[in-house]
């Protein structure tokens, strides 16, 4: 039961939990979700207006009232390779959160954007033996209890019992 690692991610912000199993199982509660750490992207929290001193890319005028013209200056390019070197930094703490509680499948839940960056780094996990699902979907904001009941609903994790449920 406590082999399942679960990774709730945006470009922003993942959080990571253990499915743990359940503390008194003679009352019949339990498994839990239980959260053991999160990680920030510090580059996402940074206003644009702050990380970038021109506005945005688009078209310039010529000097004396010339005609204008289009440029790029590579600022999506910039954001991706930010939110790439997030994925990786995720999928690190991914593996040392699963080592540490044993865990044997790791669930990517994330925006499909994010979900796609996360892929690009699963030799991290894989390399280690564990199976790895995704679910295409943004939780960050959800409590461990709304995010289990969600994974359980697509079948993913193991039902809460509680009781009076």
């Amino acid at each position: 039961m406590g082999n399942y690692c679960v990774v709730v991610a945006s470009g922003a912000l993942a959080r990571f939990f253990i499915l743990e199993p359940a503390e008194f199982p003679e009352l019949g509660i339990g498994p839990n979700l239980v959260e053991r750490g999160e990680l920030i992207n510090p580059e996402k929290e940074i206003a644009r207006r702050d990380l970038y001193t021109d506005s945005k890319t688009g078209r310039g005028r010529a000097p004396h009232g010339g005609p204008s013209h289009g440029y790029d200056d590579h600022r999506s390019q910039h954001e991706d390779e930010l939110e790439r070197r997030f994925a990786r930094k995720v999928l690190e703490k991914t593996r040392r959160v699963a080592e540490a509680n044993k865990a044997r499948c790791v669930m990517l839940v994330a925006p499909a954007r994010m979900l796609g960056l996360l892929r690009q780094h699963l030799d991290i996990i894989r390399k280690r033996g564990m199976e790895v699902h995704g679910l295409a979907k943004d939780v960050t904001k959800f409590s461990p209890k709304q995010i289990h009941d969600y994974l359980a609903r697509e079948q993913l994790l193991p039902a809460c019992n509680r009781p009076g449920t």
